[in-house]
């Protein structure tokens, strides 16, 4: 493994011992709104201190972009090391012992993303992966379905939550997607549903108005398992765009068909 990818594992797995400690006793747990359907608890930003104390311990002139805390100080244009971090993706489902959230690192190098973790703590399913090393799941290589075609296959995707005006958009999207594919699923943490492509677990995904936080880890898991990740155009950039589009090449090219005009 990796070096810059062991750090990452054992950060990820630093903050899922905070957030499974809390699991336990979920009633306790001070929630805060952020926004409109939006929440962060007191067990997002504990964890979150953690990753970022281990990364920052190995590698101390990084930079930081993390969802409860930004980014640090010192992250610019020109960094060529910075950790991309949702330390709980999939807070509303936690906080209503919903078992379907996770923790999420990656390393952006020089623009491209290179080291990837999502962890589950509720399964204990640990996925990672190095650019060009291929991705892996608890040591086991992950490759994309074989599936070609959209008629048979099981999609996963999100809906605005923060704006509801998107969501007459997203209605018209889950009503196309829905008459070609054989199903659609929304479990709520968009980290671990892109990993989940990459397992082969789901044949593609979408979603519009995600973070980078949110995307990173999971767009290196699903590449380096041979599928395509791009925007709702086609382009290469999602990342900060927050609109992607997943899957199998062939379910990928089928899907952009469809969801094009909704770029």
């Amino acid at each position: 493994m990796h070096p810059m990818l062991n750090t990452a594992v054992k950060a990820a797995r630093r903050g899922a011992a905070i957030i499974n400690r809390a699991s336990f006793d979920i009633d306790r747990i001070k929630v805060t709104e952020k926004q409109h359907n939006d929440f962060v608890t007191e067990v997002d930003q504990a964890a979150e201190q953690a990753i970022i104390e281990v990364l920052l311990k190995a590698y101390p002139d990084h930079a930081i972009l993390a969802e409860e805390s930004g980014a640090s100080h010192n992250l610019h244009d020109d960094n060529e090391n910075v950790w991309i971090i949702d330390p709980l993706d999939g807070t509303t489902n936690f906080i209503h012992g919903f078992p379907q959230y996770c923790v999420s690192i990656a390393l952006q190098q020089r623009g491209i993303i290179t080291q990837a973790v999502v962890y589950d703590p509720t399964r204990n399913d640990l996925f990672t992966a190095t650019k060009g090393s291929g991705a892996y799941l608890n040591d086991k290589r992950l490759r994309v379905t074989k599936l070609d075609r959209i008629a048979d296959a099981l999609i996963g995707t999100g809906f605005p939550h923060r704006d509801l005006r998107a969501l007459d958009e997203y209605t018209k999207m889950f009503r196309v997607m829905s008459e070609q594919c054989q199903g659609l699923r929304r479990p709520g943490a968009a980290a671990l549903d892109l990993a989940y492509v990459a397992a082969g677990r789901l044949d593609g995904f979408f979603e519009k108005g995600l973070q980078p936080w949110d995307i990173a880890a999971g767009s290196l898991l699903i590449t380096e398992a041979g599928g395509i990740v791009g925007t709702f155009s086609g382009e290469a950039d999602y990342l900060y765009k927050g609109d992607v589009i997943t899957g199998t090449p062939k379910v990928f090219a089928q899907m952009l068909n469809l969801l094009k005009p909704f770029a």
